[in-house]
């Protein structure tokens, strides 16, 4: 985004928390225009080509500093808090998350502050890093690995929620940013099925609740509630889907960011 260039109002299906609501109805019409409750927001074209081609182009100049994640199934640039929880690697996570946060500004200079200043805008308030944990980064899921074939598991974006923010249900954004869509498909499908305190499990009906599937074209933002079911779905072709990612909860101190 130049920077002359604003936010366009977004499209919007299903139903945001009252929260998050309140937040667009604070937006002036210049950024987030204010319209009837969603269950996301999708802003097309947020990142230029340009500039979205010099990203990628230094991410895959970065590969031997990518992290592999659940046997090479997907990869980061940058520390991703849920693959090192699952993977029983919180420890490293932290001890490497200044190294991470280099490598991310060493392969794409300026991502994380650019991704944190489009999450300003969009939530009307300052957006800083979570202190101790990684910056926004980036995953690349491979084409023709498993879960191009299987799609992703179907989750909630809790993880990186502390016991208190979940308790609390303390307002948690989850932006993703695409860089890079797969030839076919590998959208991310969103249930209207908040987070109950259940886990991370999808509840056994999920197949009969209603949800929507938000195609992205390159360069979209797309922002949605931490707190809602998701899935990535299985894709095709040769050509590897390549996003960024950060999460948002707001805390006693404001909005922070981590990935």
């Amino acid at each position: 985004m130049h920077a002359n260039q604003t936010i366009p109002p977004p499209n919007d299906h299903f139903a945001l928390p009252s929260w998050c609501a309140a937040l667009t109805r604070r937006a002036p019409r210049s950024h987030l225009e204010a319209q009837s409750p969603a269950l996301f927001r999708h802003v097309p074209g947020v990142l230029p080509a340009d500039e979205r081609r010099r990203w990628l182009s230094g991410i895959y100049a970065a590969r031997a500093n990518w992290t592999p994640c659940f046997e090479d199934v997907q990869f980061t640039l940058g520390r991703a808090y849920y693959t090192h929880l699952e993977e029983g690697r919180e420890a490293e996570y932290f001890a490497g998350a200044l190294a991470s946060d280099q490598a991310v500004e060493r392969a794409v200079p300026g991502l994380q502050a650019r991704v944190r200043a489009l999450a300003t805008e969009l939530v009307r308030a300052p957006v800083t890093p979570r202190q101790g944990w990684c910056g926004p980064g980036v995953h690349i899921f491979p084409a023709g690995q498993w879960l191009s074939r299987h799609g992703g598991d179907v989750h909630f974006d809790t993880e990186g929620l502390r016991a208190h923010e979940l308790a609390a249900r303390a307002p948690a954004l989850s932006l993703v940013l695409m860089l890079q869509p797969p030839e076919r498909d590998g959208g991310l499908r969103l249930w209207d099925v908040r987070y109950e305190g259940q886990g991370d499990d999808a509840p056994p009906d999920v197949a009969s609740r209603p949800s929507v599937v938000v195609d992205y074209a390159p360069g979209d933002l797309l922002v949605f509630d931490s707190y809602r079911l998701h899935q990535i779905l299985p894709f095709e072709g040769g050509r590897d889907r390549v996003s960024v990612t950060a999460h948002l909860v707001l805390g006693p101190l404001g909005w922070e960011a981590w990935f």
